[in-house]
């Protein structure tokens, strides 16, 4: 008999029935992983966890680690306030659905909470971390708007609605800009109908914004190719008794001057009848 073989078989042997062995053991192991432990903690040490978790950047852990403070103690003092920082955990990860889905529950199940006011500003947040470039569609914009004003109508006394005011500011200055954008594409293509709609649109939705001044002066580049002269003078005029340093104006005055005509205040004009409901 070759015994060298025959060890070789043997060794051979043992290492299958090792790696079997160990095969098993790995997947009960993971069985086992799937499955951990329930383990109950004392709520102070849970939220102390949870709030070392979100200093340290890790949000995602610090969120389930606030969400079990409430699941494992709902009735404590603590409940209410991990819901809120367990939102904002997700809302530091930039998971902004989440994070709303997460606040509206909490305004649903504490709305005399001194903390809902935090968290209708948080909610507002969410959407306005979210507006893009205004040559995208601007639902984004619109929901931080409504979300944003809910905060400055319902807590007008609190410290977030003057910020909440500021970004309503800048909302609506954006959803503007969209609109001067469309119209200048609509100019540019010789459309003057429908570049006069828009410019029309900014001046009567979003008339304390900064593109009001453009907006003027478009219209009268527009009312002057379709030889709507009475239009075009009043407008000019509009602009410059509320915006005479503008460039606009200097622009809109030299357009109509190159043609021998003023900028002069017209009776029945769309323009002074629509400014005049503005001011």
């Amino acid at each position: 008999m070759n015994f060298r073989l025959f060890g070789q078989q043997i060794d051979k042997s043992c290492k299958q029935v090792f790696l079997a062995a160990s095969l098993v053991a790995s997947l009960a192991a993971c069985s086992s992983d799937e499955k951990p432990v329930y383990e109950e903690r004392p709520v102070e040490e849970l939220y102390n966890s949870a709030n070392n978790a979100l200093k340290a950047g890790e949000n995602e852990d610090a969120a389930r680690l606030f969400d079990e403070v409430e699941r494992q103690h709902p009735y404590s003092v603590w409940a209410s306030k991990a819901q809120l920082m367990a939102a904002f955990a997700l809302y530091s990860e930039n998971k902004y659905d989440d994070a709303i889905s997460a606040l509206d529950r909490f305004i649903d199940l504490h709305p005399g909470n001194r903390d809902t006011p935090y968290a209708y500003y948080l909610k507002a947040l969410c959407y306005y971390e979210q507006i893009s470039d205004v040559g995208r569609d601007q639902k984004m914009t619109r929901d931080a708007l409504t979300s944003l004003r809910d905060v400055v109508r319902r807590f007008p006394d609190s410290k977030y609605a003057r910020d909440a005011q500021l970004k309503v500011d800048l909302a609506n200055d954006h959803l503007a800009g969209k609109q001067m954008t469309i119209g200048r594409f609509y100019l540019n293509r010789k459309e003057y109908l429908a570049a006069i709609n828009r410019f029309r649109m900014v001046i009567g939705q979003y008339q304390t914004t900064t593109h009001v001044p453009e907006a003027l002066h478009r219209l009268v580049e527009a009312y002057l190719a379709l030889g709507i002269i009475d239009e075009a003078q009043a407008t000019a005029s509009v602009l410059g008794h509320n915006f005479p340093g503008e460039r606009w104006y200097q622009d809109s005055y030299a357009l109509l001057t190159g043609q021998d005509l003023e900028p002069e205040e017209k009776d029945g004009s769309w323009i002074s009848e629509v400014w005049d409901s503005i001011l």
